[in-house]
């Protein structure tokens, strides 16, 4: 291990294998990485553990400098460690450099298929001891993260000794589909707000994508900008500034050539920079697959429920003189064939599409006899993860006490400091 520090902060980063598939625990070794913090005053105090779960899935865990956004409010009262989940960050990788050495696409899906909040899961429970001596933590879970926390009261609430989730109670039985049927309505609620305050992009995302239909450029990176492509920039519409860096996006997009107008290469680095999987590759390859259970394939779910919304359609929207419609966090086959970081897993992303095998992630049961204390942040109107789902879900589990705001976008957890752990705290701890 090694320690070092960062302005009020002793960082130790920590190095642990686990099992590919823990149902085979003497098979083949992953490793996971981990960074330990603790304030720099506190660091011979004898302090209860916090495992943070970041979103995503793909995302390895925040790299923070010093005691920002909520890790100042966490460190007054704990021992943090930053986990990154199986196949992020600084943990084994799985991308297209990687996972060749898996052998063909289906040994490829094989594999990617233990990349989900089940194993996530049994990884926390592997490690904890030779964390916290065997003493349960508490879990913090950031949207995806909290689909993995609500994986880890089903099947090992042992582990924990509370559960904070931000943005993040998955509807508990349903498909992909009713996910992305209750998604594209609040999509369009987010594109409409966004037109309302900037009025002025509505003509230059028409222009924007008038040129792409006709030219479908090329970046420099191989990175093939379709009209699809851009309209997916709308993810950003989910965040706290989105809007905001969307409308600075737009407004610099063509400089004049003598060719005529061309997309600035500011632009394009920029979207390019928004619209790449390189760094995270695990999110295109697995999202939809970390909403399977049972026997129904995920099939391309977003692709197929967008064509339920021709509303989307941007062909349509330029043939008439309406707003170009953005759309949100959702992953499509032309994904892979934009993208040079995901073209390789092209075959290997519809394997797991197509994949009718998937374990469950929740016990019903188990939930509803819950004795860990949780909270749960619920967005208001989250673009990324449906408020009705979340609310059904955390009437599912016994004793979860809600903080339901909207105050904050899905990324309230960072966007507002301390304040939305600080209320998590006091509701397990029933201080509020």
């Amino acid at each position: 291990m090694t320690t070092y520090r960062q302005p009020g902060v002793v960082l130790t980063d920590r190095h642990f294998s686990v099992p590919l598939d823990h149902d085979d625990p003497s098979g083949e070794q992953i490793e996971l990485y981990a960074r330990e913090v603790v304030a720099s005053d506190r660091v011979d105090a004898g302090l209860p553990w916090l495992v943070y779960l970041q979103g995503g899935p793909g995302f390895g865990a925040n790299r923070f400098v010093g005691r920002a956004a909520w890790l100042d409010r966490a460190l007054r009262d704990f021992r943090v460690l930053l986990l990154d989940q199986r196949g992020t960050g600084a943990s084994t990788p799985a991308n297209r450099q990687t996972l060749p050495l898996r052998g063909g696409p289906r040994e490829q899906a094989d594999y990617l298929a233990l990349f989900r909040a089940d194993s996530i899961v049994r990884d926390c429970e592997a490690i904890r001891p030779q964390v916290t001596g065997g003493a349960p933590w508490t879990v913090l879970g950031q949207s995806f993260g909290g689909f993995c926390a609500v994986t880890y009261l089903s099947f090992a609430p042992q582990g924990l000794s509370a559960a904070l989730i931000t943005g993040g109670l998955p509807a508990l039985d349903g498909h992909m589909d009713d996910v992305y049927r209750a998604a594209f309505p609040r999509v369009e609620r987010k594109v409409a707000a966004h037109y309302r305050r900037y009025p002025q992009d509505v003509e230059r995302a028409r222009r924007i994508a008038e040129h792409l239909i006709r030219h479908e450029p090329v970046l420099s990176s191989g990175y093939r900008l379709t009209v699809e492509a851009f309209q997916s920039l709308g993810i950003l519409l989910g965040t706290s500034d989105g809007s905001h860096r969307l409308h600075y996006l737009l407004e610099h997009a063509f400089v004049p050539t003598p060719e005529g107008p061309a997309l600035a290469d500011a632009f394009q680095e920029e979207v390019h920079g928004l619209l790449s999987y390189a760094g995270h590759p695990l999110y295109a390859l697995v999202h939809e697959a970390c909403y399977a259970q049972g026997a129904r394939p995920t099939d391309w779910s977003a692709e197929r429920v967008r064509g339920e919304f021709p509303q989307f359609d941007a062909a349509k929207a330029l043939a008439g003189e309406g707003p170009v419609p953005f759309t949100g966090e959702s992953v499509h086959p032309w994904t892979f064939d934009c993208d040079p970081a995901l073209r390789p897993l092209r075959e290997t992303a519809d394997l797991l599409a197509a994949r009718t095998d998937w374990p469950r992630l929740y016990d019903p049961t188990r939930l509803a006899a819950n004795e860990v204390p949780v909270a749960a942040a619920v967005y208001h109107d989250d673009m990324y993860v449906d408020t009705e789902h979340s609310l059904r879900t955390a009437r599912a589990i016994r004793g979860l006490r809600t903080y339901v705001t909207d105050e904050f976008e899905h990324d309230g957890v960072r966007a507002g400091g301390s304040r939305v752990l600080d209320r998590l705290l006091a509701l397990v701890r029933d201080e509020a």
